[in-house]
């Protein structure tokens, strides 16, 4: 895996609007499983309630703490210090692990690559932001 670093704040953005998406598309998905196994979930307040505190969806919490970091280091004044860049970059990069059979963050993620072609895309948007790319094996 060759990996490049995220090197000014135009490149940045794309990659919070790029992982702005995953999270979306992760929430979206997890929410079609819980109701499948759960039930029907009665209203957006009642969502946004279990998104902050049901057990179910705590494996997402650290995406959305990442967005807000994101936009906090951003919105202070506009301008990133490369260290923040990869700071920033690398935690995204640690929230893209996978693990088939992890009963952790990494086999929930798994999961949700393996259901949903939203997701799919959208892992492949971040990661081609990040500038990683997979080497051909020889």
């Amino acid at each position: 895996m060759n990996r490049e670093s995220i090197s000014n704040p135009q490149q940045f953005r794309q990659l919070r609007d790029a992982f702005f998406q995953l999270h979306k598309a992760l929430v979206d998905s997890e929410r079609v499983e819980y109701e499948r196994v759960m039930g029907t979930i009665d209203s957006p307040a009642e969502f946004v309630r279990l998104l902050m505190t049901d057990s179910w969806f705590s494996w997402l919490r650290p995406h959305s703490q990442l967005i807000v970091s994101m936009d906090e280091a951003f919105g202070k004044n506009g301008s990133l210090t490369i260290a923040q860049l990869g700071d920033l970059s690398n935690r995204c990069r640690e929230l893209l692990t996978v693990s088939d059979g992890d009963k952790g963050a990494a086999g929930h993620y798994f999961d949700a690559l393996q259901r949903d072609p939203d997701v799919i895309l959208a892992h492949a948007e971040v990661m081609r932001q990040l500038g990683v790319r997979l080497e051909k094996e020889e």
